[in-house]
């Protein structure tokens, strides 16, 4: 007797005995001895019997631990009333030699309908007997025998399945797959794994075929192949003798004549396309908007919906359907327009693995329209959304499809290439006009089109104003990195399905000095591409490349260069148009007039890539990124030392860069301390030093942070104010009293005032901890004495260290500044100096401490040519800039001197102070 299970609670599914052919996992397997795996036995057994598929699984399950016990008190089956029954044969609890039935007493399960797809706008008819099990204990083995069977009309009679299969490294004490039909079935079967041995074997009128699980465990796959290579290990079984027989057995269900009545609202849509001016093509393009935008989408998989589409009229009048009746209702408008048009089956993750599979309806999970318009294929989806004119000739990455013809067809390969238009579409006008290292003030633009903005524009409903700004700037700031911002904006567009992004901020400059010039880089999209495919292991050496979905991006920079663009030149490739790596590659620059142009496009085709193919691609990308255009600035920087504060100040990008912060400060949110402390990083760098802690009191005002008190500790260092220096780190070590740095910055201000004792203590009370940090507080208590108290006893802990972990380089750059600074053991500073120069691995530091130590010597020349080395490469280190206006100052060329001693004093207020503490002035 079967049950037919309505949607509702409350239902039970059928008890009887298991079928007389089940060969039923014995119950001495699953007393394993040693250490048992949770899963004892995992059987699966199918019959196939005119046009019916039987399933028999028969699972025990070890509670080994309490959170085990939990998972298997409550137990779930789920199946599609529509299609067969549940049958339960045996549900019982093994304890020792005690079996215990858990069904005695009339216990039932009881059946739900969860719909637990609804979320992802699913409804899938899918009930579900659930049972809490009584009684289990921990090393209870809960066993657990059912069958399901399924028949679905929609197959003409045929009988499909697909089993994803186990593999090690899961253990099983007993596990097997076994399946059986009769002579008149004739299935194909087919296994999609490696390591199964599986013959057929004719027994009794039926054939068996059988084998064991977990399968061995399956080759690792680099997750860059095609998915042909990467897909589970599956077991497929099908009566299908072909895809052309899946082809003409679907056909029926996607015939549109009379499914749009005249008079009916759906031909009046029809005929308001028909009197569109036009070509098919554009009417083409009208009807798919009509179908994606006026039809949600929901998937109805019951009452047969799984492979039955539901009419467009009623598809119409409910406002939504799913792939197979959005299908259906574009193929009855397009056909109407006298358009060609088929249905093709789509497996939307697995396309490039179709053609291995058994031909059956279960490859696919989705279907879409081929329009043939003027000799060109255009697939048209109705479940995507945003597309218009411009899009329709744009191609999915599914691989191989199946149209769906009363004739019968094959798979069809459907070849990818760009999409038509950009997704994403940026233009960023920046000004830098005042100055390289000025924060750069931007006014950006994005637009963002086809299902990306429909999904945006759908979301936006449900935001408030304040989580429409963060979206707008965490999007920019993938583009600009971190921004403040004065204005932002967000606009949408139905017409074209676009959603617009509009912002106005400042950022940090990205002006790099290098090799005494300024430089910047003119391509973004480009550069930011990755394909290094991982081929190193033998097994891997012939296995493809599958590149990104179709996607384009578009990217467009206008660029104010400071000095109106005099000296200023563009170095690499400016023009581009190269298909590498999977990508269209398109690139233009112009610099004229003081202004830079930059046009980038990169598209992903969706292509596969050969193997024999992998390196030179690799190396076609390396080659296009290495010439990648930057921009150079004059052969003679200038830097912001050389511009008093007011004069910088009054730049237009000076301007404009304090009204952006004004703006972004005055509508931020009161706890937004970011603003204030972005403004005080750019008035510190352009010299106005009052202006600049005045904005730090702010934020910290907002946001007590250690690192804004630490930053506010060292201004106020430099500007004299050693007091507030002290108590602002005395708060920052408050905050986090493990922080080194506040630990630093506590001793260094300590004995800057005269309490060099306080400082050791300090010291040496972190040392005394021991760790991995004791070797940092070792050498900063030499720094210490070595700047404010006894030199011999700095040395002493620097020959200590250097005694136990003589790998430590860097203590011969301390020993050799002390050694130099505090003008003692001159003799043996040369030979640490020396060394020190030569580990320091280009490192500027150990040049400026030889430098100390030939002024020492005497040596003014020697000096000054380690001074200019580092000046040249690190033009503000105003350590190096103030000692060479010194050294400059003996070599009696007095007006150079004063010079380099201006720019270190620009640089830092307290230089002169810095070099007093050891006897050194102008």
């Amino acid at each position: 007797m079967a049950v037919v299970a309505p949607a509702f609670a409350g239902e039970v599914p059928l008890y009887q005995p298991a079928p007389g052919w089940v060969d039923k996992a014995t119950m001495p397997k699953l007393a394993a001895d040693g250490d048992p795996p949770s899963m004892m036995i995992l059987d699966n057994q199918d019959r196939i019997e005119k046009g019916q598929l039987w399933s028999y699984a028969d699972i025990a399950t070890r509670a080994g631990s309490a959170e085990a016990l939990t998972q298997l008190s409550s137990l779930t089956l789920p199946w599609a009333p529509d299609k067969g029954d549940l049958i339960i044969h045996e549900l019982s609890i093994l304890r020792g030699d005690q079996l215990i039935d858990a069904l005695a007493g009339g216990k039932k399960f009881t059946v739900l309908r969860r719909e637990q797809g609804l979320e992802a706008l699913q409804i899938n008819g899918i009930l579900t007997a659930t049972m809490a099990v009584e009684g289990v204990q921990v090393g209870d083995i809960v066993r657990l025998r059912y069958s399901v069977t399924s028949k679905d009309d929609a197959l003409g009679g045929h009988v499909q399945n697909v089993s994803g299969l186990p593999a090690a490294p899961l253990r099983l004490g007993f596990g097997r797959v076994r399946t059986l039909w009769a002579e008149g079935s004739m299935p194909r079967w087919k296994l999609l794994a490696t390591g199964v041995d599986a013959r057929p074997v004719k027994k009794d009128g039926l054939t068996e075929l059988s084998f064991a699980l977990p399968l061995a465990k399956q080759p690792e796959m680099p997750a860059d192949a095609p998915t042909r290579f990467t897909h589970p290990p599956l077991f497929e079984l099908s009566t299908f003798a072909s895809w052309t027989e899946v082809s003409k057995t679907m056909a029926p269900l996607y015939a549109t004549d009379g499914l749009i009545a005249d008079g009916s609202p759906l031909a009046g849509e029809l005929a308001k396309l028909k009197a569109l001016p036009g070509s098919p093509r554009e009417k083409a393009a009208a009807a798919l908007q009509l179908v994606q935008d006026h039809v949600r989408y929901l998937m109805v998989g019951m009452d047969g919906g799984n492979y039955v589409p539901q009419k467009p009229a009623d598809t119409w009048t409910l406002r939504y359907g799913d792939c197979k009746a959005k299908t259906l209702l574009l193929l009855a408008l397009l056909r109407g327009l006298g358009i060609e048009a088929e249905p093709v089956l789509a497996s939307s993750a697995l396309g490039d693995f179709v053609p291995d599979r058994l031909p059956s309806v279960a490859a696919f999970d989705h279907v879409l329209v081929r329009a043939a318009i003027d000799g060109q294929s255009y697939w048209l989806d109705g479940t995507g959304l945003g597309s218009r004119l411009e899009d329709i000739g744009d191609t999915p990455r599914f691989g191989s499809v199946l149209p769906v013809r009363a004739a019968g067809a094959d798979l069809m390969a459907i070849q990818p290439h760009a999409n038509a238009r950009p997704t994403i579409d940026v233009s960023i006008e920046s000004d830098e006009s005042g100055h390289e290292k000025l924060p750069s003030v931007f006014d950006a633009r994005a637009v963002l089109r086809g299902q990306i903005a429909t999904m945006i524009s759908t979301g936006l409903g449900q935001m408030d104003a304040k989580r429409r700004d963060e979206m707008v700037q965490g999007f920019f700031s993938e583009q600009l990195g971190t921004a403040q911002y004065s204005q932002v904006g967000v606009s949408t567009d139905p017409a074209t399905a676009t959603v617009t992004f509009t912002a106005h901020g400042v950022t940090s400059s990205p002006w790099k000095l290098s090799d005494r010039r300024y430089r910047r880089d003119a391509s973004k999209l480009i550069d930011d591409i990755s394909f290094a495919p991982d081929r190193a292991r033998p097994a891997w050496l012939s296995i493809p490349v599958a590149t990104t979905a179709p996607i384009g991006i578009r990217y467009h920079l206008r660029l104010r260069l400071p000095q109106g663009g005099k000296g200023y030149m563009v170095e690499g490739e400016q023009g581009l148009n190269k298909t590498v790596a999977g990508y269209d590659l398109r690139r233009t620059v112009q610099l004229k007039d003081g202004v830079l142009d930059v046009e980038e496009r990169t598209d992903a085709t969706g292509v596969e890539i050969a193997a024999d193919r992998l390196p030179d691609e690799r190396d076609a990308l390396a080659t296009v990124q290495a010439m990648s255009p930057r921009v150079i600035g004059p052969a003679k920087p200038t830097y912001l030392w050389d511009y008093s504060p007011a004069t910088i100040a009054a730049w237009p990008q000076s301007r404009a860069v304090e009204a952006t912060f004004a703006q972004a400060i005055a509508k931020a949110d009161a706890e937004d301390a970011t603003g204030y402390s972005s403004r005080s990083n750019f008035r510190w760098g352009i010299g106005d030093y009052k202006n600049a802690l005045v904005d730090l009191d702010k934020a910290i005002a907002i946001k007590p942070d250690i690192d804004l008190y630490l930053q506010r500790a060292y201004r106020r260092f430099q500007t004299g104010d050693v007091a507030g220096a002290l108590a602002d780190g005395r708060m920052a070590r408050q905050l986090d009293p493990a922080s080194g740095a506040a630990v630093g910055t506590v001793a260094t201000y300590l004995a800057e005032s005269g309490k060099l004792d306080d400082a050791l203590g300090m010291v040496d009370a972190k040392i005394a901890i021991g760790g991995e940090a004791r070797d940092g507080y070792r050498s900063f208590k030499a720094t210490l004495l070595g700047t404010y108290g006894d030199p011999a006893k700095a040395i002493e802990i620097i020959d200590a260290q250097l005694a136990d972990k003589p790998g430590m380089t860097g203590l011969f750059n301390e020993r050799c500044w002390v050694k130099g600074s505090r003008n003692v053991e001159l003799d043996s500073a040369v030979q640490d100096c020396t060394k020190a120069v030569e580990l320091s691995s280009g490192s500027m530091a150990a040049l400026d401490s030889r430098a100390m130590l030939w002024f020492r010597m005497g040596r003014f020349d020697d000096a000054l040519r380690d001074l200019d080395v580092i000046v040249a490469q690190e033009p503000g280190k105003e350590p190096s800039r103030y000692m060479r206006g010194i050294v400059l100052h003996r070599l009696g060329r007095a007006s150079e001197g004063d010079a380099e001693i201006a720019v270190a004093r620009r640089i830092d207020p307290r230089i002169d102070a810095v070099y007093a503490r050891y006897g050194i002035k102008p």
